[in-house]
C-alpha cells in the first residue's frame, strides 16, 4: 500500500469536490502544508486498519486527530488559529461537508 499517493488522490478527490460547490479554497496537494498532507495520510490509516467504518466513524477520527493538533471550533477554517467549522458532531454537519467521508472512504476502498 503506498499511503502517499492513496492520500493524494483523496486529497485530489476532496479539492475536486470542494471546487465543485463553489469552494476554491483547497491547494492542489504538491502545494498543501504538511500538516494536511499527513492529515490524509492518518485517514488512510485508519480506514486500512478499520475497513468496516463509516462516514460518521471517519469524521471522528479526523476531530479527534485535529483537537490532539491543538484544533477547535471556528466558523472559518483558520490554519494560524486552528480553528475550523467542521469541528462538531457528524450529525451537525452540512450534508456536503458529509459528503466528504463518504467520498474518502470510497477512494480508500478503490485500493484495496
Amino acid at each position: 500500500m503506498n499511503r502517499e499517493l492513496i492520500a493524494k488522490v483523496c486529497h485530489n478527490v476532496n479539492k475536486a469536490f470542494c471546487e465543485s460547490i463553489g469552494d476554491f479554497s483547497q491547494p492542489s496537494w504538491e502545494e498543501a502544508p504538511d500538516w494536511q498532507k499527513e492529515s490524509a495520510m492518518s485517514g488512510v490509516d485508519f480506514h486500512f486498519g478499520n475497513p468496516n467504518t463509516t462516514p460518521a466513524d471517519s469524521h471522528n477520527n479526523w476531530m479527534a486527530d485535529k483537537v490532539k493538533d491543538g484544533w477547535k471550533y471556528g466558523p472559518v477554517k483558520n490554519s494560524e488559529t486552528k480553528e475550523h467549522p467542521c469541528m462538531v458532531l457528524y450529525e451537525d454537519l452540512p450534508k456536503e461537508q458529509q459528503t466528504k467521508d463518504h467520498l474518502f472512504i470510497a477512494v480508500v476502498r478503490s485500493f484495496e
